[in-house]
């Protein structure tokens, strides 16, 4: 029996659990830990059909928002 993970969902959960920390003053370190990680997950779940729809829905929001700032 093999087990397998797939590393975005891994990432995934690690995200999660950093997110639910205590609020606490963070280090650099920290920061750019986090940062590194989120930048990780975005590159993984990119090329998936997931990923293409978050990416459209989010293309669909900013595109509504520049249209009202557009029309007087």
């Amino acid at each position: 029996m093999v087990l397998t993970i797939d590393l975005a969902v891994l990432l995934a959960i690690i995200i999660f659990f950093l997110w639910r920390r205590a609020v606490k003053p963070r280090t650099r370190l920290d920061t750019g830990m986090t940062m590194a990680v989120v930048l990780v997950f975005g590159v993984l779940i990119a090329p998936t059909a997931f990923g293409h729809g978050i990416m459209n829905a989010v293309g669909d929001v900013a595109q509504g928002i520049s249209h009202v700032g557009a029309n007087p």
